[in-house]
C-alpha cells in the first residue's frame, strides 16, 4: 500500500499531480492552512471534496491558480482587483470577481454563483503543484466542515485517517489562518473575510474598504458561515484566567495551559492558533481564551475565535 504522507523530496509532488489528474482529492500545503485539493474543472472531483468535508453545497470554494494570468482568465479583473493582485499576489489574499467567458471552474465549485473566488498562493510546494497540473485547483481547508483548520500534515491525517488517500507534506503553515477575502467587483472593495492581509493594508492600495463579514444563509465567500473553525470544546473569550473546569489559552502576559505567543506577537499567534486550539480541545470541554488585540492580523484571529465560540 502506498504511503499516505509524502514530502516533495520523496516524490510527493509527482504523486499529488497524478492523483489530481485522476480526479482524486489530495491534501496540499499552502502558506495559510492545508487545503483539500481537487481539479476545479472536474465537477465529480469537486463533489468528492464536499462529501469528504461534509461541506454545505451553498458554501463556495476558492480556486487556486499558479499565476495572475491564470486567475484573471477565470474572473473579470477590475482595476481595483489588478492593483490588489499586483501588491498581494502571490500571497494570502482571495479576490471575488464576476466569472469571465473563459472561466473553466465548474459551477459546483462556485456554489452555482456567477462569481468566483480566486487566489494565487505563495507556498512554493503548492505553486509547483499548480504549475505542473496546469489548471485551477479548489482547496478548502483540509478538515471536516466547521471544525478547526489544519496547519500541518499531522492535523490532516488526524482528521481524516484512511478516508483521505494522500497528503503532501510541505511543513507547518506560515500564516496559520485562512486567506483574506475581498469582493473586488465594484468601485469599492468589500472585505468578506479577515485574514493575514489586514484591512489597513488593503486600504493603502484601494482606499475606502468596506466590510461585510457574515452571510450565514447564503455565503458569498468561504468562511462566512456564522459558526465556523469550531473545536468540540466550548470557548469563553477575553478571559484573564481559567474558571474551574477550563483550560486557558494564553497570550502575552496572560500565561495559560497553552499559549499563542508569550511575547504578544500577533503573527506568531496566528500561526499557532489552530494548533493550540487542537491541543486543548483534546484535553477539555471548556477553553478560556486570553484577550487578543484587534489590530492587524489580530482582527483575523478574533474573527476565527468569535465564529468558533458562536453557539447559535
Amino acid at each position: 500500500m502506498a504511503e499516505q504522507i509524502l514530502t516533495p523530496e520523496r516524490g510527493g509532488i509527482d504523486r499529488a499531480v497524478a492523483l489530481l489528474e485522476q480526479g482524486q482529492p489530495v491534501a496540499l500545503p499552502t502558506e495559510t492552512v492545508y487545503g483539500l485539493g481537487a481539479d476545479a474543472e472536474n465537477a465529480d472531483a469537486v463533489a468528492a471534496i464536499y462529501a469528504l468535508k461534509s461541506r454545505p453545497a451553498f458554501n463556495p470554494l476558492i480556486a487556486h491558480c499558479h499565476s495572475v494570468e491564470m486567475a484573471f482568465a477565470q474572473g473579470h479583473a477590475t482595476q481595483g482587483a489588478q492593483r490588489l493582485a499586483e501588491r498581494f499576489w502571490p500571497g494570502p489574499l482571495t479576490l471575488v470577481l464576476d466569472i469571465s467567458d473563459s472561466c473553466r471552474v465548474c459551477s459546483l465549485a462556485r456554489a452555482g454563483l456567477e462569481t468566483i473566488a480566486l487566489r494565487v498562493p505563495a507556498h512554493p510546494v503548492m505553486s509547483e503543484v499548480l504549475r505542473r497540473f496546469g489548471r485551477p485547483i479548489v482547496a478548502p481547508s483540509a478538515n471536516p466542515s466547521g471544525k478547526i483548520s489544519p496547519t500541518s500534515a499531522a492535523h490532516v491525517s488526524a482528521d481524516f485517517g484512511e478516508k483521505l488517500g494522500f497528503i503532501l507534506d510541505g511543513g507547518p503553515c506560515e500564516a496559520g489562518v485562512e486567506s483574506t477575502i475581498v469582493d473586488a467587483r465594484g468601485d469599492t472593495a468589500v472585505l468578506l473575510r479577515q485574514g493575514p492581509v489586514s484591512i489597513e493594508e488593503l486600504d493603502t492600495i484601494w482606499p475606502g474598504v468596506q466590510s461585510d463579514l457574515t452571510s450565514p444563509d447564503a455565503p458569498r465567500a468561504p468562511g462566512q458561515l456564522l459558526r465556523h473553525y469550531a473545536p468540540n470544546a466550548r470557548l469563553r473569550l477575553n478571559a484573564t484566567r481559567a474558571e474551574p473546569g477550563e483550560l486557558l489559552l494564553g497570550f502575552g502576559d496572560i500565561q495559560g495551559d497553552a499559549t499563542l505567543s508569550k511575547d504578544g506577537d500577533l503573527v506568531e499567534a496566528a500561526a499557532r492558533l489552530f494548533d493550540q486550539l487542537r491541543l486543548l480541545d483534546a484535553k477539555t470541554g471548556h477553553i478560556a481564551v486570553a484577550p487578543i488585540p484587534n489590530i492587524g492580523i489580530g482582527a483575523a484571529i478574533n474573527d476565527r475565535l468569535n465564529r468558533a465560540a458562536e453557539t447559535k
